[in-house]
């Protein structure tokens, strides 16, 4: 063993780890609140039914332009809503997932962290 030994290797490099566990909590912390304060918004139709929900997937609002109400095509509006919701889901979940990838992208030293 070279002199010394492991004197001040590892506790160093534990302290350092430590140190980046703890900032990349805080920047989780911070990408998370900012995700759920968002509002994701999607239309479909061209815009006849719009759908928005917040980072949390909690409905805020769906808008239906009063032209696309057709009693005789029900199903036809039924299809709108449901594109545009689960296009807003969708693009809640992108941000999500691009989020995260940035965050394990600065986390060379923990694969498989998340």
């Amino acid at each position: 063993m070279a002199k010394g030994g492991f004197r001040g290797g590892m506790p160093g490099n534990q302290a350092n780890m430590m140190k980046q566990a703890q900032r990349m909590q805080q920047e989780f912390l911070k990408m998370q609140q900012e995700l759920e304060s968002s509002v994701f918004e999607f239309t479909a139709g061209g815009g006849a039914v719009k759908a928005a929900i917040s980072g949390t997937r909690e409905f805020k609002s769906i808008e239906i332009d009063p032209q696309v109400v057709d009693p005789e095509d029900v199903e036809m509006l039924q299809d709108l809503v449901l594109a545009a919701v689960n296009g807003a889901i969708k693009k809640a979940d992108d941000a999500t997932n691009t989020a995260m990838s940035k965050l394990q992208g600065g986390m060379g030293g923990f694969p498989g962290l998340f």
